[in-house]
């Protein structure tokens, strides 16, 4: 049986991918702020974490470890947005942007990277995003740590390999329950007008991807980015797509 550990898998594209592998007999490891609102079958267990403290999350892994072994696939998926034009950021918007999706994922990344190449195997995953990959109007901050991700996906696998692989995905839009919530009718019908594939993504589709990524099947990819994204970014007519609201796959998160 494999250990999983999913950051932010209590909702959205976490979630299904927490259900995903453990629909097929894994243990899965939660990492997140939010208690799940119910526990999927399998053996699903949660961990309050919140990814930006470092120091929370080697503790995380130590308990999984501990528990559990050391991790087989480690997914970090935790992310979040603020919308807001380039000249209206606020810093503490910002750093918290960063601390999250691109520090989160280094910081666990970094953690659970050293107790794999101990083992001398092991898989890393992570959530991107097609935000980093062209210019996204009212997300720069988040755009620029999605570009991150892939950046230090390409890093990572460079230095552990062949112990390591690692890998990330690039989801485009994505039907989840914050898209739902924050977009009427008229926004989701234009932004499916949008797409070559005519319609959002459902989580599963992702959650798909990333159980492919951390099956045998995968054994020769690393140090790449998986794209899914219905053609959203196979032409040139995307890059205002972002006015209408928060990327898809995070979590929008005011300061207080």
């Amino acid at each position: 049986m494999r250990t999983i550990v999913v950051s932010g898998g209590s909702s959205g594209i976490g979630r299904a991918t927490v259900e995903r592998f453990a629909r097929a007999g894994d243990r899965v490891v939660n990492l997140d702020v939010t208690e799940p609102a119910d526990i999927p079958g399998g053996l699903v267990s949660w961990i309050r974490c919140d990814i930006a403290d470092w120091q929370a999350v080697d503790e995380a892994l130590a308990r999984v470890h501990r528990d559990h072994g050391i991790p087989d696939v480690v997914i970090a998926n935790a992310g979040i947005s603020v919308r807001h034009g380039v000249l209206d950021i606020a810093e503490r918007d910002a750093r918290r942007v960063v601390d999250v999706n691109l520090l989160g994922t280094l910081g666990l990344w970094r953690g659970a990277a050293r107790l794999m190449a101990g083992r001398g195997s092991g898989v890393l995953l992570a959530t991107a995003s097609v935000n980093g990959r062209r210019g996204y109007p009212n997300y720069a901050d988040y755009n620029a740590t999605k570009a991150g991700v892939v950046a230090l996906t390409q890093t990572f696998a460079l230095e552990l390999s062949p112990a390591v692989r690692v890998a990330c995905v690039s989801p485009g839009a994505v039907l989840t329950p914050m898209q739902l919530a924050e977009y009427t009718e008229e926004m989701l019908a234009d932004t499916n007008a949008r797409i070559p594939a005519g319609r959002h993504a459902d989580p599963a589709e992702i959650a798909a991807a990333f159980y492919y990524l951390a099956s045998p099947e995968a054994a020769f990819l690393t140090g790449q980015e998986l794209v899914i994204d219905g053609g959203e970014t196979a032409g040139a007519t995307t890059a205002t797509w972002g006015t209408a609201g928060p990327h898809p796959e995070a979590r929008t998160v005011r300061a207080a």
